[in-house]
């Protein structure tokens, strides 16, 4: 596998990494790396969404789903409790026993060193509960409005603003609910203005102004933000003259009615006031039902957790800081509660943060034009980016204070519904998080990946955490270790060390009830019940390898991609930097990021480079095809310049929002003629030294933008103009991400092919010597004959389908091994095999295998529908070759889908992807060697063959009665689940030991 490899030596440019080691140090280092790499420790161990039932939790099950969880290698869970496609349990949400279950289950996860993050809300959406008043609850500003003439009798009578429907619609609140949501009310302001002639609103106001934000991942037509209107002009007449409007609220009274009428003309009025948003706490568990706490108001939070952290803070007791299990984190969730624009002291925060009152531009709320399209696009910037800052400073950043208080960390998921800024958002977390979704089996939301490594990469976090392999309806147990790996290495590449799996479905029910509980038809299923789960851990211990060697050092990215000031705001990759298909897409030759705003404050210039507290640097930084940037914003590019950086991309047109507009964008226009300077006439691409940097643009960019960026190759291009490498390259498709240590130069790469590759790589580093390291096994294996040639060295690598391997570069000297040369012998075990079956799921205990064979195929039903763990054995001799010294293998051939292996009573280990095969060598005889093959296969074949039976499961969202009552089934059935979709004559899957098997010798 390892023949044909070669290298060639290079030189890379100085990164902003600080810190020097002497070579001892270094050796050192590496051999701890080494030591972490074989025995990955906890922190590196995958984690979990560790759903509950409303209600449905027991002591047991809380122990056992632990216990389980520590045998497989899983070192981390996040705790939620929801309900979704499951009737309710006994024990109530939040009650004094379930207070003291979470207890137990703090105890436990000490005991197991199970690190636990608590969501900060029942379900899933966000924060919130029934102990939230409509007061305290997220809100939208509405109107009303009525024209009237000096000829109406008065007082007049105005209407009460009625709420916007629900994003989720009218069944996102319980009945009780809507009421109280009905009756809250208060009023704002009363407005008046000369009715103007009809004429067009603004399009999309609901949206611009925060009413909704629509699911970027999942709905139709959702923008990633909005482009500024431009023009100063409105249609004569149509538009509301700002100088116009009057403030009638002191004229308004307590029974509706407004003692004001105009001297002549026609007129508008609106009545302004407060409804709450309709976001309600969603799944959540029925005694956590309730509204969403404002996410503008600290004392609405506050008192939101005090209500739900807090008492559970109060019945386990201080976090011990000590121990690796317990309680380590909280977290804030995808952001699925839609939007708000109101919050009871929002207009002396907007003035406060914006320099004026908005006060006369309320109407642009109900999207009326005041001024004109562009000055009321600019009040709309300006509401947005208040919304976007309270959201910051009042929740995400009050949280992180409330969980450091408490010795905690935060985690975020910064998307789906974001009205803010996701990269924004994302940058207020200790770790900050994203999701992906199995691949076919749901939505794409790989740009929530890059926006969650960016951030992470930038502000030197070491773990970049994922909500991993979501999946929904027709997953149904499809999904199992060797299935996952290639996206879990595309996952790796894109810069995710950390997986928690969704969803590990607490497991209260006995254990003869299999698979048991699941979360509706959503998640992969990935907890104690699976039929693989007694072998799972070898998978895991490959992810957490992986993990633990990502999590080290500073990512190694050339292209720094900076967002606009907008919110909100979703940075989705160009897509010429990146390969591969639609699923699963790769970076290219030159590494990326994104850059918010908020972050590139803290950068400065180094050899060239842009460099960040974490340690991360890059080369290039794009500016966005976007017309407005602040004057801050744009003099903090103008510094990096002139400190050294080079910049690419389009000069801003205008400032952004009214905020001392129209100054502010002649103000911006003078700094873009110095900075740009003879750039802004230039047709083709041009450079313009300013300071110590550059800065290049020129109108035939114009024409090779992607979304709002120069193309890739533009990039690229200017990259190799500066003599500057890709950072890896291959002539096979070969996906990678690289990582900067004091010790070491490291490179993860994997085939994202199911084909044998020999590949063609080149690696950008400065080392002389590389080893191959070996996730899937924790071996090394040094590569030698090192040469040096220009800036890569070139090494041939051979990748069977899906394969990996870290390529790690050092100066340090490595181990010899001998080279295997010549064909491989082979010889395969034939005849036939005994193999048993459990009865309990149906199979025969004992029989006979004549050959290898499905089981789908079998004649016998308990085979055919089997699900679970079948044993195969097999008494053979060696040949004499194999007792011989030098490798042998065992090669299982195809199985179906995990495979353990004893060889003469000792346990070889578990097989769940290629290569399927063993070292024996060591415990091979000439004679009479037992071999014993465990295969797992997946739970669709026994749902499948249930099906012929009645079905005494779940019924009218009740449990069925011989489970509460503690009696026999009576259903023949085997399996019994929440969610089974299969049909009886759906076809069965291939499953069990296919072979060929067959001993292996290398020479």
């Amino acid at each position: 596998m390892y023949r044909n490899i070669y290298l060639l030596f290079l030189w890379i440019a100085p990164v902003c990494l600080c810190g020097t080691a002497d070579a001892q140090q270094k050796k050192n280092a590496l051999e701890q790396l080494k030591t972490g790499f074989i025995n990955p420790p906890d922190a590196a161990k995958p984690g979990v969404y560790w759903y509950f039932m409303d209600g449905n939790l027991s002591a047991k099950g809380i122990r056992e789903d632990l216990s389980a969880m520590k045998a497989a290698g899983i070192g981390h869970v996040i705790f939620l409790e929801v309900n979704v496609g499951v009737p309710r349990g006994r024990v109530n949400f939040l009650s004094k026993e379930w207070l003291l279950l979470f207890k137990q289950l703090e105890n436990e996860a000490e005991k197991q060193g199970i690190a636990v993050t608590l969501g900060i809300g029942p379900g899933w959406a966000g924060s919130g509960g029934p102990w939230v008043s409509p007061e305290l609850s997220m809100q939208h500003l509405v109107s009303s409005s009525i024209n009237v003439t000096a000829n109406d009798p008065g007082p007049l009578l105005l209407p009460v603003p009625p709420p916007k429907r629900p994003f989720f619609g009218d069944g996102a609140l319980t009945p009780g609910l809507t009421r109280i949501r009905n009756n809250f009310y208060k009023d704002v302001a009363v407005l008046a203005f000369p009715t103007p002639a009809p004429g067009e609103n603004i399009s999309d106001i609901d949206n611009r102004a925060l009413y909704y934000r629509a699911p970027f991942s999942s709905a139709n037509n959702v923008p990633a933000y909005y482009i500024p209107v431009s023009g100063n002009n409105a249609s004569e007449g149509t538009a509301i003259q700002k100088a116009t409007v009057i403030d009638l609220t002191d004229r308004f009274t307590a029974d509706g009615k407004l003692h004001w009428k105009p001297s002549s003309g026609t007129w508008t009025v609106m009545r302004f006031g407060v409804r709450n948003n309709g976001a309600g706490t969603r799944p959540a568990p029925l005694p956590g039902l309730g509204f969403e706490a404002d996410k503008f108001d600290t004392l609405a939070l506050s008192r939101h957790l005090n209500f739900y952290v807090g008492k559970i803070l109060k019945a386990i007791g201080p976090v011990n800081k000590r121990k690796a299990g317990g309680l380590k984190a909280l977290h804030i969730d995808s952001w699925e509660m839609g939007a708000q624009n109101w919050t009871k002291n929002f207009r002396q925060e907007f003035i406060k943060r914006r320099g004026y009152d908005p006060l006369p531009f309320y109407p642009v709320y109900a999207g009326r034009i005041i001024g004109n399209a562009a000055i009321s696009d600019r009040f709309l910037w300006d509401l947005r980016k208040t919304a976007m800052d309270l959201v910051l400073e009042r929740h995400a950043l009050y949280v992180k204070k409330y969980a450091h208080r408490n010795g905690l960390q935060l985690s975020i998921e910064p998307y789906d519904m974001n009205p803010t800024a996701d990269l924004e958002l994302g940058a207020c977390a200790d770790i900050p998080m994203c999701e992906f979704w199995s691949s076919g089996f749901g939505f794409n939301t790989q740009f929530s990946c890059v926006e969650a490594s960016s951030l992470g990469h930038l502000q030197g976090k070491p773990v970049i955490a994922a909500e991993a392999f979501t999946a929904q309806n027709n997953e149904a147990w499809k999904q199992y270790p060797g299935s996952m790996k290639n996206q879990g290495d595309w996952a790796f590449a894109a810069g995710i060390n950390h997986f928690f799996y969704h969803t590990y479905q607490s497991q209260p029910l006995p254990d003869s009830l299999k698979p048991g509980m699941t979360m509706g038809p959503y998640g992969v299923q990935w907890n104690r019940n699976q039929t693989w789960w007694p072998m799972v851990g070898s998978y895991h211990q490959y992810i957490a390898r992986c993990s633990y060697l990502l999590q080290q050092g500073n990512t190694v990215a050339d292209i720094l991609y900076l967002t606009p000031e907008e919110a909100p705001f979703v940075f989705t990759p160009p897509a010429s930097a990146l390969k591969g298909n639609n699923d699963l897409k790769d970076r290219k030759g030159y590494n990326f990021d994104a850059c918010p705003p908020g972050l590139l404050k803290k950068a400065w210039v180094q050899n060239g480079k842009i460099c960040f507290p974490g340690g991360a640097s890059y080369y290039l930084l794009v500016l966005p095809w976007y017309p407005a940037m602040s004057e801050s914003l744009l003099q903090k590019i103008s510094s990096l310049i002139a400190q050294g950086a080079t910049v690419v991309g389009p000069p801003p047109q205008k400032a952004p929002g009214l905020s001392g507009y129209p100054l502010s964008d002649a103000v911006i226009q003078k700094q873009v003629a110095a900075l740009w300077g003879p750039l802004l006439q230039e047709a083709a691409i041009t450079k313009r030294k300013v300071g110590k940097g550059q800065l290049i643009w020129g109108k035939a960019l114009e024409h090779q933008m992607d979304q709002l960026y120069c193309n890739y190759e533009v990039l690229a291009g200017i990259l190799q103009g500066e003599k500057i490498s890709e950072n890896f390259s291959s002539d096979q498709p070969i996906r990678y991400t690289q990582r900067k240590l004091i010790q070491a130069d490291l490179f993860f790469i994997s085939n994202t092919t199911k084909d044998f590759r020999t590949a063609s790589c080149r690696f950008r580093t400065g080392k002389k010597k590389a080893e191959l390291w070996d996730p899937l096994r924790g071996t090394f294996m040094p590569v030698h004959a090192l040469q040096r040639t220009g800036q890569q060295i070139v090494m041939d690598i051979s990748l069977l389908p899906e394969q990996s391997y870290f390529v790690v570069f050092t100066d340090l000297p490595t181990t010899t091994i001998t080279p295997i040369s010549n064909a491989p012998q082979t010889d395969t075990l034939t005849g036939s095999w005994s193999v048993s079956f459990d009865p309990k799921w149906g199979g025969p205990a004992q029989t006979t295998f004549n050959s290898l064979t499905d089981w789908k195929d079998n004649a016998d039903k308990g085979i055919r529908f089997y699900s679970g763990i079948a044993v195969y054995r097999k008494t053979f001799d060696a040949p004499a070759l194999f007792n011989k010294k030098g490798p042998a293998y065992l090669d299982l051939g195809d199985v179906k889908y995990l495979a353990s292996v004893r060889l003469n009573g000792k346990d070889l280990g578990v097989l769940w992807t290629v290569p399927w095969r063993v070292d024996v060598a060591p415990w091979l005889k000439e004679k009479n060697n037992l071999l014993e093959v465990s295969v797992a296969n997946l739970w669709i074949n026994r749902l499948i063959g249930d099906q012929q039976f009645p079905d005494d499961g779940v019924k009218d969202g009740r449990w069925p009665s011989w489970l509460l009552e503690g009696k026999p089934r009576t259903s023949n059935r085997f399996t019994f689940t929440t969610f089974n979709p299969y049909k009886k004559n759906d076809p069965l899957i291939s499953s069990g030991l296919l072979g060929p098997v067959t001993l292996v010798r290398e020479r």
